[in-house]
């Protein structure tokens, strides 16, 4: 039986077509929606998204489902805690749209300092106000604070100092490799900046970071672009900004946002003048897209061919285990099994393996981490194998 695979969001055809070439039931619905996710996924073995959300209801409902790959950088359209309860492994492709969504906040930079969407939406009225328009400041010189200077901060990092801004650099982790200043708390940083650009991923930590203590912080006049995750900022709190401090903002994110593709939207921040909003477009190039889909398909073939996930996302970074037991063994056929046999004999659950080869293949070593302590007959059994070399055993 092929492997079936649902793409639920628009994505180009040329890799659509590599897929099939693959032997692979390819279905493509770019339309599916989040409530038609439950349906559309019972018999499917990998499901690719972009921005459609995948749900606890559409994660239980799928019966064969064993890979989600969420075709851009972040996961959080995508219930991990659904996943991981059924053992689904989740993907993302990071950094393959970086310097898209960097070119759109430098574009949103220069449209907010020279008020290019008003400049159009006038003439386009029939208006002509050339004096209320010539009194644009300017990038160069100005100072550009990046928060968060992962993959796009880097790319928007290169873009500035192209344009002579000064940029400085404040991350959720130590910054290394890119040549900006660090700074340990925002309350240094925010009040030196022009122009600030967010580009941080949704978490308990940035979660609100820009709330109303932050935006104290902030310059008058100073602009505000987030082309990350509309859950960074408190809109509240940035209207109030806005409306004390003449705050002006360029967002490519924004809460509630509508999740189909085209129809009407209705939101309290579009009647403001200090706002402009895009469609959540910062990863929508052909050049973002092709590579996003490309690493897809890579994703895909390799899990096809060898098991192995690139960038598995859901992977636990720590395990609960509290006793490490190494054993050096010779390499043969039913030396593990043994030692297997005699931890599982002993009820004691083993929640990371990993068996190293030496160099010529005659040896290896097997490190496993354990949830409880093995015994000293248990080690004494395991010796009791020709094949063991060597056992040693102790607590993390």
């Amino acid at each position: 039986m092929k492997v079936k695979i649902i793409i639920a969001d628009k994505f180009p055809e040329k890799y659509i077509e590599e897929l099939k070439d693959l032997d692979l039931d390819v279905d493509y619905s770019p339309k599916l929606g989040e409530d038609d996710l439950p349906d559309a996924v019972k018999e499917t073995d990998i499901l690719v998204v972009r921005s459609t959300k995948v749900n606890a209801n559409t994660i239980n409902a799928a019966q064969k489902l064993n890979l989600i790959i969420r075709a851009g950088a972040g996961v959080n359209n995508i219930d991990i805690p659904a996943a991981n309860k059924k053992g689904v492994y989740v993907a993302n492709c990071p950094g393959k749209n970086a310097i898209a969504v960097a070119e759109l906040a430098i574009g949103l930079m220069i449209a907010l300092d020279r008020r290019i969407p008003d400049n159009v939406i006038d003439f386009r009225n029939g208006k002509w106000n050339k004096a209320e328009y010539s009194k644009a400041q300017g990038l160069k010189g100005k100072t550009l604070g990046i928060i968060g200077v992962g993959n796009i901060g880097k790319e928007v990092t290169k873009r500035a100092q192209a344009f002579g801004m000064n940029v400085y650099g404040k991350d959720i982790t130590r910054i290394e490799g890119v040549q900006v200043k660090d700074f340990s708390e925002m309350d240094q940083l925010l009040p030196l900046c022009d122009v600030i650009s967010i580009h941080l991923p949704v978490t308990p930590e940035t979660r609100d970071l820009f709330n109303k203590e932050m935006f104290g912080y902030m310059k008058p006049n100073s602009l505000l672009i987030n082309t990350s995750r509309a859950e960074i900022i408190d809109e509240e709190a940035m209207l109030e900004a806005i409306k004390e401090k003449n705050i002006r903002v360029a967002l490519d994110v924004f809460k509630d946002e509508p999740e189909y593709k085209q129809g009407e939207v209705k939101s309290p921040l579009q009647s403001n003048p200090n706002i402009y909003i895009t469609h959540h477009i910062g990863a929508s190039t052909a050049q973002a897209q092709n590579a996003v889909a490309e690493e897809t398909v890579n994703i895909i073939k390799h899990y096809l061919h060898s098991g192995i996930i690139d960038h598995w996302v859901n992977r636990a970074k720590l395990s609960d285990a509290k006793y490490q037991l190494v054993v050096k063994h010779f390499d043969k056929p039913g030396v593990l099994a043994s030692i297997l046999d005699i931890i599982r004999e002993g009820k004691i659950n083993i929640e990371e393996i990993e068996n190293v080869i030496f160099d010529g293949g005659l040896a290896a070593n097997c490190t496993m981490k354990l949830m409880n302590p093995v015994t000293t007959e248990m080690i004494k059994k395991m010796y009791e194998n020709p094949d063991v070399l060597s056992v040693s055993h102790g607590a993390l």
